[in-house]
């Protein structure tokens, strides 16, 4: 079968290649894979930007569904052709204090698909079934190919930040898991709900207008903090969160967030900081970091997707086979995509 396959430690090694089939365990299933969403990560990886070690050669994709194709001896609680998403989290050494307790996506030996172990951007994937939800015929697999995203605001908002239903909330970077922040703060009763980006993000800003944002900031060209001070009448804003990743935005979030505020980092930027911190602790507000997500998070996206609760079809705007991966690279990183599914074995 083809794959795309990180093959080396270079920007730019990538390319699609032939791989057999894998082969499960015990505790695994075969999954055909349906649709699979392109993740800024996948970018990142492409132009070798990573904040973690990757294990190549691997194949890239970490965000995918589809039906299950063969099951291994020990798994009891799945059948044969049935839809389902799979988590992120593919290797987890089930024995550590956050395996026991149940936040496993924080154990110290994961290793996640599409840069751990062999990922999604191909027909076949090896997945073991504790990694498994199902997902109703009323779910398209390429709405459920933006689950993932989705788990990720889900953590970032709705267990470890606080919304105050009426009060403000920002949110830096239009990106998905921007898109659905603004969902899910919007959900929440935040009021208003005001999305950051730059002037690239034009294509992004029509999204999160359809998807209910109230203000726009553009800025590049806009004073933002004069529009912030403006909009709250000097008061900030309660509930910062960081979806871009570099240090203009944490420097935007601090400098915007109100006294005894909360900034929830969600993007990831390996390039140290060259500003000082006292700000935030002038203001007592707090630095929230959030990092991927777990079950119970996974079954509420899951049953906000089937309500119609979130929205997805606003968010993607190219469905592409394996073979259009490049371009597809070149303009997800060029702010000319919002979110690009792959779809396998149509």
């Amino acid at each position: 079968m083809k794959a795309l396959v990180k093959y080396g430690n270079k920007p730019g090694e990538v390319e699609i290649r032939d791989v057999p089939i894998p082969q499960i365990g015990p505790d695994d299933v075969l999954l055909e894979v349906k649709a699979a969403g392109v993740c800024g990560w996948d970018i990142e990886m492409w132009r070798h930007r990573t904040a973690n070690p990757v294990n190549v050669p691997v194949i890239q994709g970490h965000e995918f569904c589809g039906i299950i194709k063969e099951l291994g001896d020990n798994v009891k609680n799945f059948q044969q052709t049935q839809r389902v998403v799979s988590e992120t989290a593919a290797y987890i050494c089930g024995r550590c204090p956050q395996c026991i307790t149940g936040n496993y996506h924080l154990c110290p030996e994961r290793r996640g698909f599409g840069y751990g172990v062999d990922g999604a951007f191909t027909d076949y994937v090896k997945v073991p079934s504790r990694c498994l939800h199902r997902i109703g015929d009323n779910v398209s697999f390429e709405q459920a190919a933006l689950t993932e995203p989705a788990c990720v605001a889900y953590q970032a908002l709705m267990v470890l930040s606080t919304i105050i239903p009426g009060t403000a909330v920002l949110i830096i970077g239009p990106g998905p898991v921007g898109l659905f922040c603004v969902q899910l703060a919007k959900a929440s009763g935040a009021s208003p709900v005001l999305v950051a980006g730059t002037g690239k993000d034009s294509r992004r800003f029509e999204a999160a207008k359809k998807l209910g944002a109230d203000e726009i900031i553009d800025v590049t060209a806009t004073d933002v903090r004069s529009f912030i001070n403006s909009t709250t009448q000097n008061r900030g804003i309660p509930l910062v969160v960081d979806a871009a990743g570099n240090k203009h935005a944490l420097s935007l979030a601090i400098d915007t967030v109100a006294p005894q505020g909360q900034v929830t980092k969600i993007g990831w930027g390996p390039e140290p900081i060259d500003f000082s911190l006292d700000p935030l602790l002038a203001k007592a507000a707090r630095l929230q970091g959030t990092f991927s997500h777990n079950w119970p998070v996974w079954e509420a996206v899951i049953a906000m997707l089937s309500s119609g609760s979130l929205q997805t079809e606003p968010m993607i705007s190219h469905r592409i086979e394996l073979a259009q991966w490049l371009e597809t690279f070149e303009a997800v990183e060029a702010c000319q995509a919002v979110k690009a599914i792959m779809l396998f074995n149509r």
